[in-house]
């Protein structure tokens, strides 16, 4: 039976309004709630526009199709807190996390005046049934055992490698847990809103999906077994290990093969040939694999090295990306008009946007933390193009404040990926208030 769109909205209505008045009960009730936890953050994100590329081609023809995005101020206060109560002989758990932020770009961006935006990130009623829990609403479930990247991130689907770490957003859905003294089984239904979407509306981590995990501890190693059936994507399978091999060293793997997967639709006909609409778009291809393996070691001055190689069978293959760089070499000499050539190479940068760019990467990342300091250096290195991002960051963490600056470059031969990107470098620098 199709749902209507009407019918999920009434839906989230009603729950909703179920929450609130759960809410006002629980308060007449007498409601048990945790102290709650506040941010108040200021960060000014920094971005220096790279002159190679496709987007710095179009945007020396035509600047208004491909103006660059500049740097920004940030201003964001956050909340958290978990309400409790007990209806009968019931407990009930209400979640909410609450983000509301202010952006006002740099230089002579159009809108100099700023925006204002809010969201939760979470806002989900929870209770225990014994050994069982359930869950519903918008939530933030993160799985899997890497680091640079996790092949068994079904849920969240969480963006890695970020400059600044924050709460992600979380995904509405229905969730299932059972608990036992070594093992651990997860049934989430996410995206339940998008069952009947249209296939636009219902992309990579928007899409309506059956997830599931199981967890077991033997000895020193945590066992994972993950399942998903998506609306589009339909059925993958997956599994991890964690395996602790010593006081100082940690190993692990994760898996997953993938029965569909939604990749770039590459442009078909010759490489300076311009083209009418954009010819990158998103399409079912066939079945692939993601695999991860990697060590941590952790030594006794709070010195830190993860090492991280893994295989990403979604992201675009080699004859391709030979193929994107052909075609942004010789679009130039087509003898198109400037406007037609500029949005054409503006539609080159589509396929920047992914997970991963290479399929083969390998991640190494230092650190130390002497008392409230935590310096990092990490490289991400692709070999198949040699190209690399460099990030140096650095935090000093006190009792409610902390300062955190970060640095990323982007580099390599010319003809790489990285070396290609909009942007040559990015960085934040953030002062962060806890409440």
């Amino acid at each position: 039976m199709r749902m209507p769109r009407s019918a999920v909205a009434a839906w989230a209505v009603a729950l909703a309004a179920a929450l609130a008045c759960q809410a006002v009960r629980a308060a007449e009730a007498g409601t048990d709630a945790d102290a709650g936890a506040g941010e108040l953050r200021l960060r000014w994100d920094a971005r220096v526009a790279s002159d190679r590329g496709p987007l710095a081609l179009a945007h020396a023809l035509a600047p208004d199709i491909a103006e660059p995005t500049p740097g920004a101020w940030v201003a964001e206060a956050g909340w958290r807190q978990t309400l409790r109560t007990r209806l009968g002989t019931q407990a009930w758990s209400l979640g909410v996390d609450a983000l509301a932020w202010h952006t006002r770009p740099q230089g002579d961006a159009p809108d100099r005046s700023g925006r204002s935006q809010a969201r939760f990130n979470e806002f989900y009623l929870a209770t225990d049934l014994d050994a069982w829990g359930l869950a519903a609403g918008k939530k933030v479930v993160g799985w899997d055992v890497g680091q640079g990247f996790r092949p068994n991130d079904v849920v969240q689907q969480e963006a890695r490698r970020t400059l600044l770490g924050t709460t992600p957003e979380g995904r509405p859905l229905l969730q299932i847990d059972h608990f036992g003294s070594d093992t651990a089984g997860t049934l989430v239904w996410v995206n339940p809103q998008q069952l009947n979407a249209a296939p636009d509306e219902s992309r990579r981590a928007d899409e309506s999906a059956l997830a599931a995990r199981g967890y077991w501890r033997v000895g020193a190693a945590d066992w994972h077994g993950f399942a998903r059936l998506g609306r589009r994507t339909r059925g993958s399978i997956g599994a991890a290990v964690a395996w602790v091999a010593g006081d100082e060293l940690e190993l692990h793997a994760s898996w997953r093969g993938l029965q569909r997967h939604e990749g770039w639709r590459t442009p078909t006909l010759a490489a300076a040939e311009p083209r009418a609409a954009n010819p990158w778009q998103l399409q079912q291809r066939g079945g692939t694999a993601q695999w991860l393996v990697g060590l941590s070691w952790t030594g006794a001055s709070q010195q830190g090295l993860l090492v991280e190689a893994w295989h990403d069978g979604t992201a675009l293959p080699d004859r391709d990306w030979d193929a994107w760089t052909a075609r942004t070499r010789t679009l130039p000499g087509s003898g198109a008009p400037a406007g037609a050539l500029a949005g054409n190479l503006a539609w080159q940068a589509t396929p920047l946007d992914s997970p991963n760019l290479r399929r083969d990467n390998l991640f190494v990342r230092g650190s130390w933390q002497p008392g409230p300091w935590l310096a990092t250096l990490d490289l991400l290195w692709t070999p198949a193009d040699r190209g690399r991002a460099l990030t140096a960051g650095l935090q000093w963490q006190g009792d409610r404040v902390r300062l955190n600056a970060a640095w990323r470059v982007y580099g390599g031969p010319a003809d790489s990926v990285f070396a290609q990107l909009p942007q040559r470098a990015t960085g934040v620098v953030a002062a962060t208030w806890a409440f």
